[in-house]
């Protein structure tokens, strides 16, 4: 029996990619859009090529509590990818899924914020929270704050404190298809699924390495300490002081390979799911030679 499969947050960076990745993996997929979002020709034409695709879309909103139940009812999953400025409406996510009585785990691409982790456990639904990593957008910049970098520097680089720090870097290609395997796995059943593939653990300086090893010259590198990221940090301006601010906790505390998964409430991806051909950080940056 076919999985049916609700994604909320579409039209964001990684929502479009588990719509496009839901349906190519076969599940019959579901896309809530604000109807407001059509007079948006970019919106539009999203939308427009998820229908293409087979998508059925559902109009409503977090806001809109009974378009929301309506959409949760025609569905067994439900995937948020909802950004940054919405983590906390997903409250309403975990009400109209407990109306609604019908849906199977709750997963989001998202590392979700304590306080709702813990309204989706005292609501006794089922869940799968979904640990990404980085997306692959910080292979490009090699882990510098310039995210929209289009291919690596081929001069110099700026390296934050000692560039040891341990990051984890997934292509989002490579999080939509751990994410879709999970979907029908009760393994991953009210647990927390870490997306750590071993070739994705990367330092600042691993990364660097690799580059110049593909391009056959050694950049200019300069060291930036934890104390002067920081102080920059304190005086940049939104939407800058928050990508900085994960370069610190990423690449400098070195916080999403810290710890070790506990089993008990914990699954590792690609452990669970070795068939998948992941792309390593290495073979990533083959594209940009």
């Amino acid at each position: 029996m076919t999985t049916k499969i609700l994604v909320i947050g579409v039209t964001g960076y990684i929502g479009k990619i588990i719509v496009e990745g839901s349906a190519k993996y076969g599940h019959a997929t579901f896309a809530l859009v604000r109807e407001s979002s059509l007079s948006d020709p970019v919106k539009a034409k999203l939308v427009q090529s998820f229908k293409d695709l087979g998508v059925t879309i559902l109009y409503g909103s977090l806001n809109q509590r009974e378009s929301l139940v309506k959409a949760i009812k025609h569905v067994d999953v439900v995937i948020s990818a909802v950004g940054r400025p919405q983590i906390l409406d997903q409250i309403n996510i975990i009400d109209a899924i407990k109306e609604s009585g019908n849906v199977k785990p709750t997963l989001s691409e998202f590392i979700m914020k304590a306080q709702i982790r813990r309204a989706i456990e005292a609501a006794d639904i089922p869940y799968t929270y979904v640990v990404t990593g980085c997306f692959g957008f910080f292979v490009p910049s090699l882990g510098q704050c310039h995210l929209r970098l289009k291919s690596p520097p081929r001069d110099k680089v700026s390296i934050y404190d000692n560039g040891n720090g341990k990051a984890i870097i997934n292509s989002e290609e490579d999080i939509v298809a751990y994410t879709m395997k999970a979907v029908d796995d009760p393994r991953t059943l009210n647990k927390i699924l870490y997306i750590h593939p071993p070739k994705n653990i990367v330092s600042q300086n691993d990364m660097v390495a690799l580059w110049e090893g593909k391009i056959g010259k050694t950049l200019e590198k300069t060291y930036v300490s934890e104390d002067e990221l920081l102080k920059s940090i304190q005086e940049t301006q939104p939407p800058m002081d928050f990508v900085m601010g994960l370069i610190h906790t990423v690449l400098v505390k070195s916080d999403l390979t810290s710890f070790t998964i506990d089993p008990s409430f914990g699954v590792e991806a690609s452990e669970l799911y070795p068939e998948v051909e992941y792309t390593s950080v290495d073979e990533f940056l083959d594209q940009f030679v």
